[in-house]
């Protein structure tokens, strides 16, 4: 298997692994932020076994000495496992994988500021759209009972750390940094400990909350691995399976409607990169 088809198995692979993390969210009976703990804890200790088990010594200490833009990393993707929970539970599947979608072009934009990279005029064009297909979604917001506005900003805020973590490690391309994502994950999990009684669910629906905290692990292992060996254009357009199928899955599986604001806001954001990302990869070839 030479590394492109590589690349391309493992992103899929990842995508299909995360699709159903917003079903999980909305399967469990607890408060939000006993999910949040207990995502957090299960997938920062999947990873760890596999780390652990897998990995190459080294790679750990490796990964956690890559001074402050590891720091950086660690802190944005533990921030990510309670922020995507809060937004979930506050507002549609649809808006928040929608939302999700635009991540690129929060990459782009920090790319800019803080690495000094420049911004082409196709995705100057391809940041209009998405932010007109957003500002759909969050005008849909005040119209669908089960959507908030609320849920829609957790939403672009996790996008935005998802973004933020990316784009602090591009520059270390030779370190893995998959052993620091357990210390993100479980370090989210205890920070939001205090505030949660978190054994008392888990009795009744354990099962749940280990499928939840596997998909995440395999998912994030797999995100993190497939986009060395393919383009930034090709990641987006596999990523942007998981707009499409999660919330069709909830929808299938809980009756969800998503709404026709968040279904035309989204066809704009999907649209958008969708047609960006093309061009990217044609003007490569």
């Amino acid at each position: 298997m030479n590394a492109h088809l590589k690349g391309l198995l493992l992103t899929t692979l990842g995508v299909l692994f995360v699709v159903p993390d917003s079903l999980f969210v909305r399967l469990i009976d607890a408060e939000p932020l006993v999910v949040a703990f207990w995502r957090g804890i299960t997938a920062g200790v999947f990873i760890l076994v596999g780390v652990l088990t897998f990995m190459p010594r080294g790679s750990t200490r490796a990964a956690l000495s890559t001074g402050w833009p590891g720091v950086i990393y660690i802190v944005l993707m533990g921030s990510t496992a309670p922020g995507f929970v809060l937004a979930v539970t506050q507002t549609s599947v649809a808006n928040v994988v929608f939302i999700f979608a635009s991540m690129p072009v929060f990459a782009a934009i920090f790319g800019k500021v803080f690495l000094g990279e420049g911004i082409s005029r196709r995705m100057v064009l391809t940041m209009l759209g998405v932010f007109a297909g957003l500002a759909i979604i969050a005008y849909g917001s005040g119209e669908n009972e089960i959507a908030s506005w609320k849920g829609d900003v957790w939403a672009v805020i996790v996008c935005a750390s998802y973004a933020g973590a990316l784009t602090a490690v591009r520059q270390l391309k030779d370190v893995s940094m998959i052993p620091a994502i357990p210390v993100a994950y479980i370090g989210a999990g205890l920070v939001v400990l205090p505030f949660v009684s978190p054994w008392v669910p888990v009795a009744a629906q354990w099962h749940l909350f280990a499928l939840h905290g596997a998909f995440i692990a395999v998912a994030t292992c797999f995100l993190t691995l497939g986009p060395r060996y393919i383009s930034s254009a090709e990641v987006s357009l596999l990523i942007l399976l998981e707009s499409v199928l999660a919330p069709l899955l909830v929808w299938a599986v809980v009756g969800e409607d998503p709404g026709r604001w968040a279904i035309v806001g989204g066809a704009v954001v999907i649209g958008a990169l969708l047609v960006s990302n093309v061009v990217a990869l044609r003007r490569r070839r």
